[in-house]
């Protein structure tokens, strides 16, 4: 459905144009992640801005809006405001006049994406360009906040599993070129929406090229130059689930095994498939199938990646911690081990066979994966042994606050005199809502970017990060994924 744009707003924003004090001129706001609920995390990756101001700045405003007849629009803004605000007569000069206006006149300037930003440092800024519409910054907060906390909060956990990836990875002579495969994306089905999935996922493949959610690639062709016929934007391969297994039932001895050996030898007799393993019983496909299948799966030019897909992701992977703190049981990666053998890092620790691998898609959230690389590590095996599905236990268990974004004016204009604008709540006793007051430049200082607040719209700050990256009508300084992957993943350097 094309919602009128006028509309896509709170209910509370249709009043506040009239509400701002007379003679008001303009209204300058930030959008900041101001806390983290998140251990350990303490910056944040921005990320959506470009797609946002292409699709809802530019395409989404000229369809439906600047295109339509004036009449019509405002026929649909006064009749649902006068049914549901129950105003007799709705306003609607402001909507006419910007209509006339024939853009959107206000001033975008954000952080280049892929930016590690530090919380409470703003990444973006908004400021109407018109004394006419000062109505206008504030106007479209809803609608940005809507669209932008998702791709970023994923953004930034897709770079903290990534630092986590390549951190075990040097410690224990895992590939490091495996680590950017390491993470994959199983989040599609559990999002809130089709373009959620794909905004979320687009934040997932900054960091990593492993995916299952075909709208993410799509979302950054569109909106961030990708092109999937020059570049490796996202990947994954042919994979197996619960219904394929079972159709092909268990109720002989070996109707399983017959499963798993057409799936390798005639099926997929070269390259990669993943295979869910534990439609029954996991460990008869590890002590029985796989053994009988070796030689099979160790002559084939590819690799058997095998998937189990409940219990505990640590103990299934890497075996059960017992009282005294050592671990039995061997675990999948330690089965794969005594079937197909490998090789051992200069740093000592067993690396499976090429020719299979385990990934595990169940559960899996930053401190379950953290625990299996460590429990494979205490067992002598290199973390590049296990891929990750990350999906609903990290990317749906988000939320706005999960890094606390918010849109917050902090400069006003009023009979030509600008002033500071600023919250700050007494009963916020960590005072994690006050906000920063006036206009702010970004700046890059002893190795980590500052806000410096408290300026005016005359002040000019030498290196400022924040750049203009919208202005009336227009975008400006367009970046491609490989530029965002680059910018962010040089953090990773040691």
């Amino acid at each position: 459905m094309n919602y009128p744009p006028t509309l896509l707003t709170d209910f509370y924003k249709i009043s506040h144009r009239e509400q701002y004090p007379p003679a008001t001129s303009t209204v300058y706001s930030t959008w900041t992640a101001r806390e983290s609920t998140v251990d350990g995390i303490d910056h944040v990756v921005p990320f959506g801005v470009q797609a946002f101001i292409q699709r809802y700045l530019i395409d989404y405003f000229k369809q439906n809006f600047f295109e339509r007849p004036r009449e019509e629009i405002i026929n649909e803004y006064t009749r649902l405001i006068r049914n549901t605000l129950g105003v007799t007569d709705p306003t609607s000069s402001h909507l006419k006049n910007l209509w006339e206006l024939g853009y959107l006149p206000f001033e975008v300037r954000a952080l280049p994406e892929g930016t590690l930003t530090p919380l409470r440092v703003p990444s973006v800024t908004f400021v109407n360009t018109e004394p006419e519409f000062y109505w206008l910054t504030n106007f479209v907060e809803t609608l940005f906040s809507a669209e932008s906390w998702l791709p970023s909060t994923s953004a930034t956990l897709a770079f903290e599993y990534r630092k986590l990836f390549e951190r075990f990875a040097r410690e224990t002579g895992g590939d490091l070129d495996a680590v950017p495969f390491q993470g994959h994306d199983f989040s599609f089905r559990g999002m809130s929406s089709v373009e959620a999935a794909a905004a979320s996922g687009a934040g997932h493949l900054i960091s990593f090229y492993g995916t299952d959610t075909i709208p993410a690639i799509l979302y950054l062709e569109k909106y961030y130059g990708a092109d999937t016929d020059n570049e490796l934007v996202g990947t994954s391969i042919p994979a197996t689930e619960h219904s394929v297994m079972s159709a092909y039932g268990n109720e002989h001895a070996d109707d399983e095994y017959r499963t798993f050996e057409r799936l390798v030898t005639e099926l997929y007799p070269s390259g990669f498939i993943s295979i869910v393993s534990d439609t029954w019983d996991l460990w008869r496909v590890l002590e029985d199938y796989l053994p009988r299948l070796r030689a099979q799966i160790l002559a084939r030019d590819g690799r058997v990646v095998i998937r189990p897909d409940s219990g505990d992701p640590v103990e299934v992977v890497a075996g059960r911690e017992v009282s005294d703190g050592t671990v039995a049981g061997q675990g999948v990666v330690e089965n794969l081990w005594n079937t197909f053998g490998g090789t051992v890092s200069s740093q000592g620790y067993r690396i499976l066979d090429s020719h299979v691998g385990v990934i595990y898609g169940d559960k899996i959230s930053l401190t379950s994966a953290r625990r299996i690389l460590e429990r494979l590590r205490a067992k002598g095996f290199a973390s590049t042994n296990i891929v990750f599905g990350i999906g609903s236990h990290t990317y749906q268990r988000t939320n706005r606050d999960t890094f606390g974004h918010a849109f917050k004016s902090t400069s006003v204009t009023i009979d030509g005199v600008e002033k500071s604008i600023f919250k700050d709540p007494v009963t916020d006793l960590e005072h994690m809502k006050r906000s920063l007051r006036g206009r702010v430049a970004v700046t890059v200082a002893n190795g980590g970017l500052v806000a410096t607040d408290g300026l005016s719209s005359d002040t000019q700050v030498s290196g400022d990060q924040l750049r203009v990256v919208f202005r009336d009508g227009q975008a400006f300084h367009i970046e491609n994924l490989s530029q965002i992957r680059s910018r962010l993943l040089s953090n990773l350097e040691i």
